[in-house]
């Protein structure tokens, strides 16, 4: 038990690695939009890789769910009072992201990357001529659309 506790220490200790250009196109995004992450899984760990990553200072809010699901989308719009013709959820996941995003009315950004959890691959939801949904190659490539 000492052991898987100290792995987990470390883990948790340790410095995050930010993907090629994502401060910088924060930096961009907040100086224009209100901006909120939105996460799951346990509130100290999530806050703690926040912390940690040097970016809290861009978000306007942040929200730790239990699970990403339409439901949980909805909620967070009336809760926030988000309109639906203007939010955008960005991700990498489909599956918790992408998908109940848009089924909660939303418009979305989906940003695919080779290290996504295989438990969060899932097709994309497709969308009339993607009116609610955008396919970009990196997160640099927000800074030219928002």
């Amino acid at each position: 038990h000492a052991e898987i506790v100290s792995f987990t220490d470390a883990i948790a200790a340790d410095e995050m690695e930010l993907i090629s250009g994502v401060a910088e196109t924060l930096v961009h995004l907040a100086e224009r939009h209100s901006v909120w992450l939105v996460t799951k899984g346990n509130e100290s760990e999530q806050r703690g890789k926040l912390q940690r990553s040097k970016l809290a200072h861009h978000f306007d809010g942040v929200e730790v769910l239990a699970e990403k699901n339409a439901a949980a989308y909805s909620a967070l719009v009336e809760r926030h009072g988000w309109n639906l013709n203007t939010t955008w959820m960005i991700g990498n996941s489909p599956k918790s992201d992408v998908n109940p995003s848009l089924a909660a009315g939303l418009r979305a950004v989906f940003i695919p990357h080779p290290h996504t959890w295989v438990m969060e691959e899932a097709q994309l939801s497709m969308q009339p001529d993607g009116e609610r949904l955008i396919e970009l190659k990196n997160f640099t490539e927000l800074a030219q659309l928002f």
